[in-house]
């Protein structure tokens, strides 16, 4: 079996990264030599390969449905939003500048041929590959200079199917429109259809699919249900909703429910670091965004941003900063990771300008050190020790760390170095994926109880890695029982139908 599939999205967020991940999931399972693929992916949800550069975490995600280490390959684009206007681009995995909406597109063009150019040694490299668009196929305003949708999918000459989130409502009017406003010769690579997030009874659908065939002469390929127990691995910050259970903790090993409050920043990196702890029975892990939800909260973490400075100014405005402190002040425990780290110091040095004006800013000085963002960005997959447990983890961040004479270490790496601070009841890291190692994540819940007064015993069981694997099965289980999987290797394999008729989207004289 060899051939390439693009799974486009009629809107952000439709399913467009865990349907990839589940045909990963379904190939591999069959012993298919499968790879991820994003052209152009926008998230501050990245992690580092160990070739060196920064991937989103989605792509990681699918590499691991397929049995893959991540690569860079994976997604040769990756945009990091640091305002409305502005993003960060990083190509095959390095920085290459900052651009806002109007001169990206000029960039197009040569980023165009980077990701052919990556695409075409996957397809070399491995039997199938199954790519992800971006956002939506039927943004015509970009179509000229697209290179993640319709542009890849004729450059490469690639299938298309397009999913849509029923649970949005609308879903037959998305798929329909996002056809008939493509001009004919997109249209002619877009081969079918996939429904996502379904409740219900499936016969009252059965008209509708059936309508959407006649109209459009393409067939649904399958109806994938609502499946509450998906929720790792959020693809960005439209999944970190304030105030709801992240995740389905199971019931606590002793009497009582640790409570753990994480502070929904305006502009959010790598929140996933959080997702290990919601794997634990008996911990309650919620986003927050205003004061009175850190009043009961056993644990407070500040998650990684991608505007530092920024959101500690919005901290400090909205009355969280006061609340943090007051936190720590108790003796309660709070976390910092990486962003949030660094606004738990003394101060934040800013002198090139990497997030905006050259300066210096007062940080909460929870902790003993001072950062300052060096122009170049440092990527790692380091290992290491914290709280007396082996650790793998890794980093990305622009921001050095100027420790004080007093401040002992959170993570002491192979070499000996420290990195973080561990001052009792107030730690910070610049380490991403920390809470993934399962003996450190106990060992830090058993402090948490402690110092909560709460009877709660870390489960001696939980393995992240195990949650995440079965959450990657589940995944290609949906694709088996609920997907023309037939249909769906011929498009693999034999590309789009010819003669696929052409919609009009509007019925003309």
């Amino acid at each position: 079996m060899r051939g390439s599939l693009l799974v486009a999205g009629t809107t952000s967020d439709a399913g467009k990264s865990v349907l990839v991940a589940g045909i990963c999931r379904w190939l591999h399972r069959r012993g298919v030599d499968v790879a991820p693929f994003k052209a152009q992916n926008m998230s501050n949800n990245s992690v580092v390969c160990a070739d060196g550069g920064e991937i989103g975490r989605a792509q990681a995600l699918q590499a691991a449905a397929c049995g893959l280490a991540p690569s860079v390959r994976f997604n040769p684009v990756l945009l990091k939003p640091g305002s409305d206007r502005s993003s960060q681009v990083v190509v095959r995995g390095v920085v290459d500048g900052t651009v806002s909406a109007a001169s990206y597109r000029e960039r197009k063009a040569a980023l165009l041929e980077v990701v052919t150019e990556t695409l075409a040694d996957l397809r070399r490299d491995h039997d199938v590959v199954v790519c992800e668009g971006a956002g939506s196929p039927a943004e015509i305003n970009l179509r000229a200079t697209d290179i993640a949708n319709m542009g890849l999918a004729r450059a490469a000459d690639l299938p298309v199917v397009v999913v849509g989130d029923i649970d949005r409502g609308g879903v037959l009017a998305h798929l329909f429109g996002t056809l008939a406003v493509l001009e004919p010769a997109d249209q002619a690579l877009v081969a079918g259809w996939v429904v996502n997030k379904f409740r219900g009874d499936p016969a009252l659908l059965a008209p509708g699919l059936d309508q959407l065939r006649a109209l459009t002469g393409r067939p649904t390929l399958g109806v994938l249900p609502w499946s509450p127990e998906l929720w790792l691995d959020a693809e960005d910050s439209l999944g970190h909703v304030a105030d709801g259970v992240v995740g389905r903790p199971a019931p606590p090993v002793g009497r009582d429910w640790l409570r753990v409050a994480v502070v929904r920043l305006p502009r959010v990196s790598n929140g996933t670091d959080v997702d290990a702890l919601s794997c634990e029975p008996g911990v309650a892990v919620r986003w927050v965004t205003e004061p009175s939800r850190l009043a009961d909260a056993d644990l407070v973490v500040l998650p990684g941003s991608k505007t530092t400075v920024a959101d500690l100014a919005w901290l400090r405005s909205t009355g969280l900063a006061d609340a943090v402190t007051a936190h720590a002040a108790a003796g309660r425990p709070v976390l910092g990771v990486c962003g949030g780290y660094q606004m738990l110091g003394r101060r934040i040095h800013d002198p090139h300008g990497v997030e905006a004006a050259p300066g210096t800013v007062e940080g909460l000085g929870l902790l003993d050190v001072e950062v300052t963002f060096d122009v170049a960005k440092h990527l790692g997959t380091p290992a290491g020790t914290a709280l007396g447990e082996p650790v793998t983890f890794y980093e990305i961040h622009h921001g050095r760390e100027i420790r004080g004479g007093g401040a002992d270490p959170l993570v002491t790496l192979a070499d000996g170095t420290p990195e973080g601070v561990d001052a009792g009841h107030v730690l910070g890291t610049h380490a991403h994926g920390l809470l993934e190692n399962d003996a450190l994540r106990r060992r830090l819940l058993a402090r948490v109880a402690a110092a909560a007064g709460r009877d709660v015993t870390p489960a001696p069981d939980t393995v992240y890695a195990a949650v995440r694997a079965a959450q990657l099965d589940l995944l290609g289980d949906l694709v088996e029982r609920h997907l023309d999987t037939d249909a769906l290797e011929r498009l693999i394999t034999d590309g789009a139908p010819a003669g696929l008729p052409t919609v009009q989207a509007r019925a003309t004289s």
